[in-house]
C-alpha cells in the first residue's frame, strides 16, 4: 500500500514537472516564430529532444537496466509500430499549436491546450475506463478556467485558438495511447521513436514549405534548444515514464497546469498582461488540479476506514 502512494505521489510530482516544462515552452515556440518555420522548428526540436533521449537511454543500456535489442525493428515491430503512431499524433497536435501561435496570445495557447482535461476523460467514457467523481470534477473546474481565460466578454475567440482546441483533441488521442503503449515497452525506447517519428514527419514538411537558411536556424538556435532539450528530451520522456503509475484521465488533469505556468511566463517574459478574468481561470484550473489530487485519495480513506470498522 505504502509503495504505491509512493509511486503514485512520484508519478504526480514528475507529471507537475513536465507540466511547468510545458507552458514555459511556450514563449520559446512564440520567439521561434520570429526566426524560422513552424515546421521546420518543430522538425528540429524533437529531433533534438530524441538525440537527448537516445543519450539517457544509452546510459541506461550500460547499466543494465535496458534491452540492448530493443529498439530493433525486426526484434521489437510493435514498439516502431506503436511509437510511430504516437509521433504522428504529436506531429499533428505540435503543428496546429505552433501555428496557432501566431494569431493567439501565449496564455490562451498554454490552456486551450490543456482542454485534453475534458476530452480525456471522455474518451475514457468510450473505452469504459474508470473515472471517479474527483476527476470530473477537477477537469469541470479547469474547464470553467479555460472558458474565463480565453474567452471574452463579448464571447469572440481568437483565430489561433481554434487551431489550438485542434491540437488539444489530437494530443487527447495520444494521451490515452501512452498509457497503454507505456506498459508494453521500455519507456525510453518508446518515447525515442515517437520523437524520430515525430521530427522527421516535421522537419520533411517543413523542407517543402518553411523557408531555410541558415541564418534563420542559427538566430532560432536558443530557442530550439530549450524546447528540445528540455520541452521534448526532458518533458515528454517524463510522461512516458510517469504515466506508467497514473490513468489517463488523471494524468491529464495534472498536465492542463502547463496552461497555468504558459500564463505565467508570457507575464514575465513577454509582458503579457492577464486580465482579472485570466487570473479568475488561472484560480480555478488550480483548484480542479487540488480537487483532482484529495478527493479521490479522500474517498479511498474513507472507504479503508470504513472497512475496518465492519464487525468480522
Amino acid at each position: 500500500m505504502k509503495t504505491a502512494t509512493r509511486q503514485h505521489l512520484r508519478a504526480n510530482l514528475l507529471m507537475l514537472v513536465a507540466a511547468m516544462i510545458w507552458g514555459s515552452a511556450f514563449v520559446a515556440q512564440r520567439l521561434s516564430l520570429d526566426a524560422i518555420g513552424p515546421f521546420l522548428f518543430t522538425g528540429l526540436r524533437f529531433l533534438l529532444g530524441a538525440f537527448v533521449v537516445l543519450i539517457v537511454w544509452s546510459v541506461v543500456r550500460r547499466r543494465g537496466q535496458a534491452d540492448t535489442q530493443a529498439l530493433s525493428p525486426s526484434r521489437s515491430p510493435k514498439l516502431w509500430r506503436d511509437g510511430a503512431m504516437l509521433g504522428l499524433l504529436v506531429a499533428v497536435s505540435i503543428s496546429c499549436q505552433q501555428i496557432g501561435l501566431q494569431y493567439t496570445k501565449v496564455a490562451n495557447a498554454g490552456f486551450i491546450s490543456s482542454l485534453y482535461v475534458v476530452i480525456v476523460p471522455l474518451i475514457g467514457v468510450v473505452l469504459r475506463h474508470q473515472t471517479g467523481v474527483g476527476v470530473w470534477l477537477g477537469a469541470l473546474l479547469a474547464a470553467l478556467g479555460m472558458y474565463f481565460l480565453s474567452v471574452d466578454e463579448h464571447f469572440s475567440i481568437l483565430y489561433g485558438d481554434w487551431l489550438q482546441l485542434a491540437g488539444s483533441v489530437v494530443i487527447s488521442a495520444q494521451v490515452v495511447l501512452v498509457s497503454r503503449f507505456a506498459r508494453r515497452h521500455d519507456p525510453l525506447a518508446l518515447a525515442l521513436v515517437q520523437f524520430v517519428v515525430c521530427g522527421m514527419v516535421s522537419l520533411a514538411i517543413g523542407l517543402a514549405v518553411d523557408p531555410l537558411r541558415i541564418a534563420d536556424i542559427v538566430h532560432a538556435a536558443p530557442t530550439i534548444l530549450y524546447g528540445g532539450a528540455l520541452s521534448v528530451g526532458v518533458a515528454y520522456t517524463i510522461q512516458v515514464v510517469a504515466q506508467k503509475d497514473a490513468a489517463p484521465a488523471h494524468a491529464a488533469v495534472i498536465f492542463s497546469m502547463e496552461g497555468v505556468f504558459a500564463a505565467l511566463a508570457g507575464w514575465l517574459v513577454l509582458g503579457e498582461t492577464l486580465a482579472p478574468r485570466a487570473l479568475l481561470g488561472c484560480a480555478l484550473m488550480l483548484a480542479g488540479l487540488i480537487v483532482c489530487q484529495v478527493m479521490p485519495m479522500w474517498t479511498a480513506r474513507r472507504e479503508v476506514s470504513s472497512d475496518s470498522a465492519e464487525p468480522a
